[in-house]
């Protein structure tokens, strides 16, 4: 169950859990989604946990809610605070509650790209997941695959558009001509907004209008012929990395993997786990996975898409520091097939997360 304030606690003992979705992103609803499976199975243990569920508006205000999900009218208005005795209060002063561990359950920009991991560290609170260098690495698409390509792992090729910077249209209309069809992405968002298939060079520079209009930079991919999507996940700390089965999305709805596919087409796509692949191919990703992880310095939690050819040659696609957790995301169904239990996942990744507040909290900062 979740808890309010003002109801007295079952025992003190009760490792207390904020669980923070929605947010300032693209991947709001989203958010909510995920986030309602996690209270769900951390509430269900009663013995352990005191759920806080906060929902973060469109506008980044902060909401404690009876029961996740969507913003309602009964929902209490509060403010994060920079205090020793507590983590929240209400905005009327009604009450306060200082929060054992945070568990950020938000996808996208404002959220999942260091933002929000810088704003935790500030307020001095154990949170779980990947700390604000990891996130904002793996936000960006471009740095994550450079320091892919550096620890070995193939990538896709690309060409980057900035609209702050003036670039060769000639020699991009070129290289788009020769690698058709090519694939227009914003370099940091995620669940596949701001994406498109270009076939034909008269669809690019509205492709690159769309992406540019959700961020400030994007990528345009050479397409991969008769691409597979092949995911693999991985969670742990320091030299103790577990990673998941690979599994596969295919689409039923659309030319490829896109936000509607995902999330408004019901049956819009198809989840195979663990994925029809050789196990040649499943082992390579399973340790470009775990390579990945330690590159990036990851902590927690993570999940890493590949795209695979006709051929079974595979190329690393895009890391997702804080991967959907819906009962139907793959994150959960991937360390399923692998035989894993993922409300005992969750259990370890908040041990992480005390653990790594501990070790920071045991740093000396003065000389």
């Amino acid at each position: 169950m979740v808890h309010l304030p003002g109801k007295p606690l079952k025992s003190m003992s009760l490792t207390k859990i904020m669980v923070l979705y929605g947010g300032k992103s693209t991947e709001h609803e989203v958010s909510v989604h995920s986030a309602q499976t996690v209270c769900r199975l951390l509430a269900a243990q009663t013995e352990k946990y005191q759920v806080y569920p906060v929902f973060i508006n469109k506008e980044g205000y902060w909401f404690l809610q009876k029961a996740c999900g969507p913003q309602t009218p009964t929902d209490i208005a509060i403010t994060p605070v920079l205090c020793a005795d507590k983590t929240v209060q209400a905005l009327d002063g009604s009450f306060s509650l200082k929060a054992d561990v945070i568990f950020p359950v938000v996808h996208g920009t404002n959220c999942e790209d260091g933002t929000l991991q810088g704003f935790l560290e500030t307020l001095q609170v154990p949170y779980v997941g990947c700390g604000v260098l990891t996130s904002a690495v793996g936000m960006d698409k471009e740095l994550t695959k450079i320091l892919a390509r550096e620890a070995g792992i193939a990538t896709v090729p690309y060409q980057k558009v900035s609209r702050q910077e003036p670039y060769d249209k000639k020699s991009l209309n070129a290289w788009v001509q020769a690698n058709l069809p090519v694939f227009v992405k914003p370099v940091r968002l995620g669940s596949s907004v701001g994406v498109h298939k270009v076939t034909n060079l008269s669809q690019l520079d509205r492709a690159l209008e769309n992406a540019l209009s959700f961020d400030t930079e994007a990528l345009v991919e050479k397409g991969i012929d008769h691409a597979r999507e092949i995911f693999c996940a991985a969670y742990g700390q320091g030299s103790h990395v577990v990673t998941s089965a690979c599994g596969e999305l295919r689409t039923v709805a659309g030319e490829f993997f896109d936000y509607n596919a995902k999330y408004v087409v019901a049956g819009g796509c198809e989840t195979q786990v663990p994925a029809h692949i050789t196990p040649q191919a499943e082992q390579g990703m399973r340790q470009d996975t775990q390579t990945l992880f330690k590159v990036l310095q990851a902590n927690g939690f993570l999940r890493v898409d590949f795209l695979m050819d006709k051929d079974g040659t595979y190329y690393m696609s895009e890391v997702n520091t804080i991967p959907g957790m819906s009962e139907t995301s793959l994150f959960p169904q991937l360390f399923e097939a692998s035989g894993a239990n993922y409300p005992q996942i969750l259990d370890e990744l908040i041990q992480m997360a005390l653990r790594t507040y501990r070790q920071k909290q045991s740093l000396s900062t003065s000389r």
